[in-house]
């Protein structure tokens, strides 16, 4: 009886934890799931964390509560200002990933497109001629399975207030599907044609293994 008792506390207590790290993120106290989650845990006075996902559960139900049917809407606004920005780029290869794609957007959200393309700079004059306005450029690299991945970063800002963010990255990584380190499946996003469905079908459908 008291081990089920302690579990039960337990687990009481780490969804509270989950619940605080979603809160941190959603306000944008913290960008990251890593310290949200550390800083969420510090605050509780314990060393254990939750997983990404069952903060990212609790991220979800917080939009919700907080936006409602609003948030419907958004989702498929930004949708559709994905769709414009990926016909802009479709000679790249773009693909929706990111909360757009997944459906678990709030008001805050970013609109993010991986595109692949060996010459970057072409990407940018398709953004360019479109009178699309890029705020920034950077280039990120990062290290997957003791490798180093290079790739540029475009971010824009679009008419109706959203912004996105473009990740142009080779060609050579265009079959390479990452596991994504929130949800633990694979990313796998939308391409034009599965987007333009999705908008057709269910604007509001949600790809998310919960």
């Amino acid at each position: 009886m008291n081990l089920l008792l302690n579990y039960k506390n337990s687990m009481n207590l780490r969804q509270k934890i989950a619940r605080e790290a979603a809160h941190l993120l959603y306000l944008e106290v913290e960008k990251e799931y890593k310290q949200a989650k550390s800083k969420a845990a510090k605050t509780f006075g314990v060393h254990f964390l939750p997983t990404n996902l069952e903060v990212a559960k609790e991220l979800d139900k917080i939009a919700e509560e907080n936006e409602g049917t609003t948030r419907q809407k958004l989702l498929i606004q930004m949708r559709k200002e994905a769709l414009k920005l990926m016909e802009i780029l479709k000679t790249s290869n773009p693909i929706l990933i990111g909360s757009v794609w997944r459906g678990t957007i709030h008001n805050k959200s970013d609109i993010d497109i991986v595109v692949y393309h060996d010459e970057p700079n072409d990407v940018l004059t398709a953004l360019k001629q479109s009178d699309t306005k890029i705020l920034r450029t950077e280039r990120v690299t990062v290290t997957k399975q003791g490798r180093k991945k290079a790739s540029l970063h475009l971010h824009i800002d679009l008419p109706m207030k959203e912004k996105a963010e473009i990740i142009v990255r080779s060609l050579e990584e265009i079959d390479n599907k990452e596991k994504c380190e929130i949800f633990g499946d694979t990313v796998t996003g939308l391409n034009i044609r599965e987007l333009e469905k999705v908008l057709k079908e269910n604007p509001t459908e949600r790809f998310v293994p919960f």
